[in-house]
């Protein structure tokens, strides 16, 4: 090795795309190379990953660490720990906090309240003003490349696009500034409607009728519609439905830039479990029934879908027993999404290696978001030159979540057990999270994205 030493050696694991053994170097926080195994070669750092997988530093791309303003529910320094006990090294925070993230400052003063208190790497999507969607056109791709909007709202999202030329407006803006757009895509509409004829749920297992399936449905027809008339590329999050996700993959085989994610929750729960669960799983969108569930792992499987998030997004349990029309949605799930998202592709696929299910979850929680949200010249593949963000894992580990590092204390997989588990967390050369409650420095940066380039 010509005298060479590294600062970090990750000594002989088995990198989950290709199934290969090698030795990992690491210079300056980047990958310098990817050596045979058995190389020699001399690190400052030396971490044996033998018999172990290294996977990519995963990315949720769909998560709500609720800084600023609703710290009570939780904290930028608590979630960004459930995040690397997961495997979770880069972050993408939803913009529905307080203030919401509407203007590039909105965007700076977040970046200063979570700086020095982030164990990952972090990107914001801007938020869609309602009342003033041109405010996008004040994005510089530094504080931004994608945008959300909430066509519904609930308790902690109070801000609802409902206007039908502020929604055109904002699908010219987006293809403009080359903004990917997000969507909470539910049709408010039709929920006033179905409000007005039979009220609030009267109890917790009635939620997802009061919220069904064609709210979902409608707003996804209009936002396709919306694509194809003026070529914007949008990426549809948390899809809970069969009907949804058939005309999603439809409207992307027809050669439209429309992407979209689900949820760790909505692989893991049914309908079913509400009578046992109760408000403890109520999302927004709600928990559908098991076909669509099933449609769902289909998509996954069969690689219809691009990204699978969180949509970490705690309560204080306090708040969940509330009665049931108050009791609001959303659930912790950056911990867990690693998980629950290996283990429910080992159940589907029992006959598929090791190899064969993380390739897939690579592609879901690794290459592709960072391909679609312009981090892909540093984020999302083990390869020299990126960042040297590596997860090792064990696939044959059972176990039980019982460290829970949300704010929030609780987790609705209390119980479950789950299959292949997280050991260590490196990020940009440094271990911040190597099992046991034992976790690194908070120095998780803003990241800058690439040129984005448009389409899906």
């Amino acid at each position: 090795m010509g005298g060479v030493t590294y600062d970090l050696v990750v000594r002989g694991g088995r990198l989950a795309d290709s199934g290969d053994v090698r030795d990992i170097v690491v210079r300056d926080g980047v990958i310098d190379d990817l050596l045979p195994a058995g190389s020699g070669a001399q690190g400052r750092e030396v971490i044996d990953a033998s018999g172990r997988y290294v996977l990519p530093g995963l990315i949720d791309s769909h998560v709500h660490f609720r800084t600023p303003g609703l710290t009570e529910k939780e904290e930028w320094a608590f979630a960004s720990r459930a995040a690397v006990a997961g495997g979770i090294t880069t972050v993408i925070d939803m913009p529905n906090t307080k203030p919401a993230t509407f203007t590039p400052a909105d965007a700076r003063d977040k970046d200063a309240a979570v700086r020095g208190t982030s164990l990952v790497d972090y990107r914001f999507h801007a938020g869609v003003d309602p009342d003033q969607v041109d405010r996008l056109l004040d994005f510089a791709p530094a504080e931004a490349t994608s945008a959300k909007a909430f066509l519904t709202g609930h308790h902690t999202a109070p801000h609802v696009l409902r206007d039908p030329a502020r929604l055109d407006r904002l699908f010219q803006i987006a293809r403009e500034k080359d903004l990917r757009l997000l969507f909470h895509a539910e049709d408010d509409d039709v929920f006033k409607l179905l409000d007005q004829w039979q009220g609030s749920p009267p109890e917790y297992r009635d939620y997802e009728r009061f919220r069904p399936r064609t709210g979902g449905i409608v707003a996804v027809a209009k936002l396709i519609d919306l694509v194809r008339r003026h070529g914007t590329a949008i990426h549809v999050l948390h899809v809970s439905s069969r009907e949804e996700a058939d005309l999603l993959t439809a409207a992307g085989a027809a050669g439209l830039p429309v992407t979209w994610e689900v949820t760790g929750h909505h692989l893991s729960f049914t309908t079913d479990d509400t009578r046992r669960y109760g408000s403890r799983i109520r999302l927004s969108p709600a928990i559908r029934e098991q076909a669509d569930q099933d449609r769902l792992w289909e998509a996954v499987i069969n690689g219809e879908v691009s990204t699978v998030g969180s949509d970490h997004a705690p309560h204080p349990f306090s708040d969940k027993v509330q009665p049931p029309p108050d009791a609001p949605p959303g659930l912790p799930g950056v911990q867990e999404l690693l998980p629950g998202l290996f283990t429910g592709l080992r159940r589907r696929l029992p006959t598929a290696s090791d190899t064969s299910l993380l390739r897939i979850v690579i592609r879901l929680l690794a290459s592709e978001p960072a391909r679609l949200f312009g981090l892909d010249h540093r984020k999302g593949r083990i390869a020299p030159g990126l960042d040297a963000d590596l997860v090792l894992f064990d696939p044959e580990a059972n176990w039980s979540l019982t460290d829970v590092q949300a704010k929030c204390g609780w987790t609705a997989y209390a119980g479950w057990l789950f299959t292949g588990r997280v050991e260590r967390t490196v990020r940009r050369g440094e271990t911040v999270y190597a099992g046991d409650g034992v976790f690194g420095s908070p120095s998780g940066e803003w990241l800058t994205p690439a040129l984005v380039r448009g389409g899906a």
